[in-house]
């Protein structure tokens, strides 16, 4: 996730190289060393991943639980990677690095999902942590979910679609928490002006008038996500990146990805009748592959292909990947017992929060601890 292309006068350091900046130097060493580094990263990535796929005791108590705290850290993780250059670890020797800020992340996690409880109804550290409260407990699940994914959507807005302009022209940690508070301020006046929520009596949520439900508006944001990782990620800001203005580029991207994502949602809700969850689960999918390929595996190709065909490979790759975990996710998950939630859940969930955050914190907070602590390739 470095930067490629040349930046003009006119133009801020491109956010999709949000990699924190002392690493910029290695791209070309980190390239060299790929796929090897990527695969060798899948050590740390898969039991990360399989951890917060699983973690809570089964498929289903797994997404209850875990889905809402960790959509809730993201756009910590996003922070801590992207705005904080991995500080406060890297006031730490580098083995400590990246677990003082998965300290930091899960912290928030908690605090934040707190939050995002209390606007669905009341803080209830039990409807936090148990799978099946029981009655007068507010659950986060499924509730809160779109509130959660409207601000790390918004995050990746800030920081990669809109390069983070203006915000890193001030000190980088103001502007980190400066991001981090503009991104819930959109997800609240999105949460509040679209979403409906119609709670069972006893469940302790309030019931709040909107034109579209919490699930349909997950679905357009996780399709927005896909959009942002596969142009911002594996395409490094291609073709945005080819246009000079910034006053012309910014309010392109945001067109591009935003309208694309709603598009997605229209073409495959409103004509081809795809279910919300269904749409969620690929294009979570699809965010997971272009993680794997953009991140863990950044630079295998670059050195390899011209930039033309590295792109058209590295799309048909996401499509590959993305398809084939979509489809042996939901193999594994039909065949498990599901009551709160469902199945497309929980393999939305294993792509955008257990592959995608596991990938986001070796590469981009770990520093891709521990098999690059030898020393600079």
């Amino acid at each position: 996730m470095t930067a490629v292309v040349p930046v003009s006068p006119d133009r801020a350091e491109p956010a999709a190289a949000a990699v924190p900046r002392r690493a910029a130097g290695d791209e070309r060493g980190r390239a060299a060393r790929q796929p090897s580094l990527g695969l060798h990263g899948l050590g740390f990535v898969i039991p990360i991943a399989v951890l917060l796929s699983l973690g809570a005791g089964s498929l289903e108590s797994s997404v209850v639980v875990l889905a809402p705290l960790v959509t809730f850290a993201l756009p910590v993780v996003a922070m801590v990677a992207f705005w904080w250059e991995d500080w406060p670890g890297t006031r730490l020797r580098a083995s400590w690095s990246g677990w003082a800020d998965t300290v930091l992340v899960v912290v928030a996690a908690i605090v934040l999902t707190g939050v995002g409880q209390a606007i669905a109804g009341h803080l209830d550290l039990r409807g936090i942590f148990d799978p099946t409260p029981g009655p007068g407990h507010v659950p986060t699940f499924p509730d809160t979910l779109a509130l959660a994914g409207a601000a790390f959507v918004a995050m990746l807005e800030v920081t990669l679609v809109s390069e983070g302009w203006p915000l890193r022209r001030i000190p980088r940690r103001a502007a980190g928490v400066a991001a981090l508070a503009l991104s819930w301020a959109i997800a609240l006046l999105v949460y509040f002006t679209l979403v409906g929520v119609h709670p069972p009596a006893g469940s302790g949520l309030v019931e709040r008038t909107g034109p579209v439900t919490g699930e349909d508006l997950g679905a357009v944001l996780v399709a927005i996500g896909a959009w942002q990782v596969w142009l911002f990620v594996a395409w490094r800001g291609w073709p945005l990146s080819e246009v000079d203005r910034r006053w012309l580029r910014l309010p392109a991207a945001n067109a591009l990805v935003i309208g694309g994502g709603v598009l997605t949602y229209v073409v495959a809700h409103g004509i081809g009748g795809v279910r919300p969850a269904r749409l969620s689960a690929v294009a979570c999918a699809v965010v997971a592959a272009g993680l794997v390929l953009g991140m863990l595996l950044d630079g295998w190709l670059r050195t390899r292909l011209s930039p033309a065909r590295e792109r058209l490979v590295t799309l048909a790759g996401i499509v590959l990947l993305a398809a084939a975990l979509a489809v042996l996710l939901t193999a594994y998950a039909d065949g498990r017992h599901f009551s709160r939630a469902a199945p497309d859940e929980w393999v939305a969930h294993v792509g955008l929060n257990a592959i995608g955050v596991s990938v986001i914190l070796h590469v981009a907070v770990g520093q891709r601890w521990p098999i690059a602590m030898g020393g600079k390739p």
